[in-house]
């Protein structure tokens, strides 16, 4: 399938890998259809590109690759939703704010992170209530 983004251009996309969104980005609530797309492979960032609305592309990055200090727990009905049967088909990624004038200024949501089961195509964002996460941590300390 052939997708005309505003960002990337024209871009061919594998359907299968395409992430139903069962529970929405906030804010976002009537687009359901996104792809993860890799500028490169060296890069810490990723792009949560929506199929519905080709305008609409969220930076996003693994915390994993980076030195923080985060584990999340996820609730029950979270699991249960997304059909999350196994860690292995688990892929967490957070969204990001990366000012232009000051990229050192990039931010990331720890808040709400972005829930991934790669084994069926679902994903959802989660609010981790209760976790003392930030909405707006800095990637980079001074």
């Amino acid at each position: 399938m052939i997708l005309s983004t505003i960002r990337f251009g024209e871009i061919e996309i594998d359907e299968g890998r395409i992430f139903d969104f069962i529970l929405p980005i906030i804010g976002f609530d009537n687009l359901k259809k996104f792809i993860i797309i890799e500028p490169s492979k060296d890069s810490l960032f990723k792009w949560l590109q929506s199929v519905e609305d080709t305008a609409l592309a969220f930076p996003i990055i693994s915390v994993a690759t980076l030195n923080f200090d985060y584990s999340i727990d996820l609730p029950d009905n979270v699991v249960d939703t997304l059909e999350i049967s196994s860690v292995e088909n688990l892929l967490v990624m957070n969204i990001t704010s990366i000012p232009q004038d000051d990229p050192k200024g990039t931010t990331i949501n720890l808040l709400a992170p972005l829930i991934f089961n790669v084994a069926n195509q679902k994903a959802g964002q989660v609010v981790l209530s209760g976790s003392g996460y930030d909405i707006s941590y800095p990637m980079f300390k001074n």
